[in-house]
This record gives structure tokens, sequence and C-alpha cells, in this order.
């Protein structure tokens, strides 16, 4: 089957997420991000992957500090080309504007490989209940995801009101294993996994 419908409906999805609410959300954002500090992938990750907020997105500042007084060791992205450089950061001083204006690290902070990473904080413009995730329309994140470990977790983290029932799917998209909202954490079933 070709993907034009599916790359049609993705574009119609997201415009229609660019265009829902942004303000008002810092309780949300303060909920969702404890949510994610309880979960068990959490407990012994040595490298964690994040990303620095934009507009629609929960913001990752609190979980970066309470993760870094753990001694967990944060990895940014930044955007080379059509991929992404992982480099640690020590603190949000590390962050500057970057690719189209996005809190990015700077580019002599020390580069970690995708399979060093142990858990992975993903932003979406939407996620539905099967842990998949509609993003920029980059890709991105995307191919990132594709050299990850296969034990690596990637958990996604936006608002409710981000999640929908089901998004339509390409080939090379990487679901999610977990998806933190402010107000529930949905655990898609994996294949092989009973509910």
């Amino acid at each position: 089957m070709s993907q034009e419908p599916v790359e049609a409906r993705k574009q119609e999805l997201r415009a229609a997420a660019r265009a829902l609410p942004t303000q008002g959300l810092e309780g949300a954002s303060a909920e969702a991000q404890r949510r994610l500090l309880e979960l068990p992938e959490l407990d012994s990750v040595g490298v964690v992957f994040l990303y620095a907020a934009a507009a629609h997105e929960v913001s990752t500042a609190a979980l970066a500090a309470r993760l870094r007084a753990r001694g967990t060791r944060l990895v940014f992205p930044r955007v080379q080309g059509s991929e992404l450089r992982l480099l640690e950061t020590k603190g949000p001083e590390d962050l500057a504007p970057g690719y189209l204006g996005m809190l990015e690290p700077s580019s002599d902070g020390a580069e970690t490989l995708p399979e060093a990473v142990d858990l992975f904080v993903v932003p979406g413009l939407l996620f539905d209940r099967a842990g998949r995730r509609l993003g920029r329309g980059g890709g991105h994140l995307d191919r990132l995801l594709g050299r990850a470990r296969e034990d690596a977790a990637r958990v996604g983290l936006c608002y409710a009101q981000r999640v929908v029932q089901e998004l339509p799917a390409a080939p090379w998209d990487v679901a999610m294993h977990v998806v933190v909202t402010d107000r529930e954490v949905i655990r898609p079933e994996r294949p092989g996994e009973k509910a």
C-alpha cells in the first residue's frame, strides 16, 4: 500500500495538533514529569535521553534536575543534517537556541552513541494508545530510535489532550514502550505480551 494516504493524514493531524492550546499547562507539565519519575524503568538507568521542550511539549526541566541529582547522565539532541548527535549536558546553561530555534547542547559537549542510552524520553505532537507518535515530520527521532539498543526503554511524554485513539503509521515509525501524561501512564501491549 502506498504511503501517500498515511503521510497526507499525518499532515492533517499535525495541523490539528498545532492548533491545540498551549497556555496554562504548567501544572499539567509538573504532574506529567512527576509521573515519569515514578516509572520503574528509571530505577537502574545510567544514561537518559531528554529533550528541551517547545511550546506544545511537556517541559523536562524538573525531570532533568531530579535525574542529575540521582547521578544520571543526561544527553540532549543536536540536529546535524538529517541526524541527531547526542551530547551530554551538565545543566540548562549548556543549552542554546539551535535548529528551528529549539534549545540544543553546544557542539563541544561529550558525544554519546544512541546504543549507550538506557532510556529515551521522547516528545511528540500526538501519541496514541498503541504507543505510536506523531512528530514534526523530519524523521530525526525515528532514525535515532532505530539505532537504540533493543532493551532501551522508549517513553513518550505529552499532555493528556495530545493522546488520541489511533495514529497512522509508516513502516519506519518507532513506537513507544510507555506514554506518560499528566493524567495517566499508558503501557501498550507489545507483541508476545499478555495484558
